[in-house]
């Protein structure tokens, strides 16, 4: 069967059911080496001293920088359509470091 030139190879997606819940976390943890970055993502609950780690992913740094263009680019698109997102403890519009005065 021929396809039409620069047409993209279909990939069909599955996803278990128990993956397809998802797993909330609001702390992450990235190292790397030169073959592979590894982020963790995990949950800190108030009232509890350790954080949990839920879930790893390890890539390769060419995956790692692909997934960065494209969470930024949904970010931008989120917030196009529903304003900045503010985190908490970053300044806003503020310098950091020295000025020249």
């Amino acid at each position: 069967m021929n396809k039409p030139p620069n047409q993209p190879n279909q990939i069909n997606i599955k996803i278990d059911e128990k993956v397809g819940e998802g797993t909330y976390a609001n702390f992450f943890v990235i190292t790397n080496s030169p073959s592979e970055f590894i982020v963790d993502f995990g949950r800190i609950l108030p009232g509890i001293p350790d954080a949990r780690i839920y879930t790893r992913v390890v890539c390769t740094p060419q995956h790692a920088k692909q997934f960065l263009g494209l969470l930024q680019k949904n970010i931008e698109g989120y917030e196009n359509q529903f304003g900045e997102i503010k985190v908490q403890g970053m300044p806003e519009n503020k310098t950091v470091g020295f000025k020249n005065e």
